[in-house]
């Protein structure tokens, strides 16, 4: 009898603004795994950490590969993984610094998990990450700064066993790199109306401009994301892509679950580099500044912080724009710190109204004698009528009340600018709530 064990294998940072993509080395090893009789106990995990570190390339996605495998071939799985990792990092460029760590143990240990989940919402360091892989066991490899290893611990140490989604991404054939994606966006706006809301963040309809393939130099020409690996697949078999299609796989992942996310209790406890979601009451009203940005501050008993819609999200600047003074709100968003003159800010994902406050506008009173709008004869000196003359000195403005347009409830940035982590309006309600294994389906990756 075959004696086998589990590998777990976590990727990160192999990519750069110039080309690459980790999912793409994940692809390759999946594809090589087979040869070793490799059995896959999940689908390959791509797992979105901290949108909000400055180091971050692109999505900062980490990825990791979980599979039993004979004994016997331990040290050949590992070369290989190295030689295709070291092949596929672009170690010369700026700003990569690949990581990937091995760790061969059945259970991940709880200390990974709560890395994991660290990494996801705020900023955590090597230190810490070579720490725990020296504790439970593990072996990492690092180029440059090595900071690779930090997201490939986090991409083993997060199990999803809470709300996830999948993605199946298509890639191009070489020769296609860094020339225009050719796929029919017809077919992709159909396969958005047909299987809604089971699958998500394929268009944007208010700009009717296809949203599931990259704009960059990397392999990838789209990706589908949606709540089953079936519904992924069916998908695919909508779209229309008018290049070849090298190798697709399906992933696991936290994308669009808000994974990014911590709630604050006090508005003091906002810090930089975090994603929160905060209370408090609109304590000044929204100003436009250059560029069509909205920025408005919100405050409770222990701070005041400033909250911006930038342009590039489209309905929520527009909801922010409506907001007054004594609205209570719940705000989500990225924290940027204060820089220079620029106070420490909340870039806005969604806006929560949950609850509205009276609006109010002053008008001169009317004319006792012919029911026309008196007019100010200067500060603390009374009316005058215009038509018959009268003069009215005790006379006072009225408080008008002011229908509001806008209405309680959950406001999500525009589709185009949605973090890969961001909770989209169409996946509330079918978040998943139960720890269960995943379930691989046939044929889940090709070849």
């Amino acid at each position: 009898m075959v004696q086998k064990q589990v590998m777990h294998i976590g990727l990160d940072d192999t990519d750069s603004t110039k080309g690459g993509c980790t999912t793409y080395l994940a692809a390759l090893l999946v594809e090589k795994l087979a040869r070793f009789q490799a059995e896959n106990i999940d689908y390959p995990l791509l797992i979105r950490l901290n949108p909000n570190v400055p180091w971050k390339t692109r999505g900062n996605g980490s990825l990791c590969l979980r599979f039993n495998h004979p004994a016997e071939f331990e040290q050949e799985i590992k070369e290989i993984a190295l030689g295709l990792w070291e092949k596929n990092s672009a170690i010369k460029e700026k700003g990569t610094d690949p990581g990937i760590v091995f760790f061969g143990r059945q259970e991940i240990p709880r200390e990974f998990t709560a890395f994991s989940k660290k990494a996801e919402t705020t900023v955590v360091t090597l230190g810490e990450a070579l720490s725990l892989i020296k504790q439970f066991g593990g072996e990492a490899c690092g180029f440059n700064s090595c900071r690779g290893i930090i997201g490939a611990l986090a991409a083993i140490g997060e199990t999803l066993r809470c709300d996830h989604t999948y993605e199946l991404i298509a890639y191009r054939a070489p020769q296609n790199w860094g020339i225009k994606r050719q796929v029919d966006a017809a077919s992709i706006f159909e396969m958005d109306k047909k299987l809604a809301p089971y699958t998500f963040n394929n268009v944007d309809q208010e700009k009717k401009r296809v949203i599931i393939t990259p704009r960059g130099p990397d392999p990838i020409l789209f990706g589908i994301r949606g709540e089953t690996p079936e519904v992924v697949k069916a998908a695919y078999a909508l779209v229309k892509p008018l290049e070849p299609v090298k190798r697709w796989v399906i992933f696991r992942s936290n994308q669009g679950t808000d994974a990014h996310l911590t709630q604050v209790q006090t508005l003091s406890s906002v810090e930089p580099y975090s994603s929160v979601i905060a209370k408090g009451h609109v304590s000044q009203n929204p100003r436009i500044v250059p560029l069509r940005h909205v920025i408005f501050s919100i405050r409770d008993n222990s701070a005041e912080v400033d909250c911006a819609a930038y342009e590039p999200t489209g309905d929520l600047r527009k909801i922010a724009k409506e907001l007054i003074i004594g609205d209570y709100v719940e705000v989500y968003g990225a924290v940027r710190k204060a820089i220079n003159d620029k106070p420490l800010t909340i870039n806005l994902e969604k806006i929560n109204v949950l609850s509205l406050a009276s609006k109010t506008r002053s008008e001169n009173p009317l004319c006792p004698n012919c029911g026309k709008h008196l007019k100010s004869m200067g500060k603390n000196q009374g009316f005058r009528c215009e038509k018959c003359g009268a003069k009215f000195a005790d006379l006072k403005k009225k408080d008008l009340f002011v229908p509001r347009t806008l209405k309680v409830g959950l406001y999500v940035t525009s589709t185009r600018s949605q973090r890969h982590l961001t909770k989209p309006l169409r996946r509330y309600g079918l978040e998943k709530t139960t720890a269960l294994d995943a379930r691989l389906i046939g044929e889940w990756h090709c070849p």
